[in-house]
């Protein structure tokens, strides 16, 4: 009986690392999308460019590692300081954060 409840308990925690893994991959995905998306419409003048503001906070809670890839490959707003400041800044708050959860994990 102990054994099939850890078992379920090892589901259920390899169950929210793949939920995670997925929301993390989702975000990054929709960050470089929308760089993309931008710099499209930056070119064509009648079309909605997405807020600074709305690009920075999709990094925020995931995108920031493929948004500035995507930034950095396709030369949109490599000069602007929020952004080549803000993202490097974003990715180091989500090592932060995987760290702090593994070591809280581990502990």
């Amino acid at each position: 009986m102990a054994r099939s409840a850890s078992r379920s308990a090892f589901d259920a925690e390899n169950a929210m690392d793949r939920l995670l893994l997925f929301a993390f991959a989702a975000m990054n995905v929709l960050g470089a999308a929308l760089a993309v998306y931008d710099k499209i419409a930056a070119k064509k003048l009648p079309r909605r460019r997405i807020p600074e503001r709305t690009l920075l906070l999709v990094g925020l809670f995931g995108g920031a590692e493929a948004m500035l890839a995507a930034m950095l490959l396709i030369r949109h707003k490599t000069r602007h300081k929020n952004f080549m400041i803000g993202l490097p800044l974003e990715i180091a708050l989500h090592i932060a954060v995987a760290a702090a959860g593994w070591v809280a994990v581990k502990l």
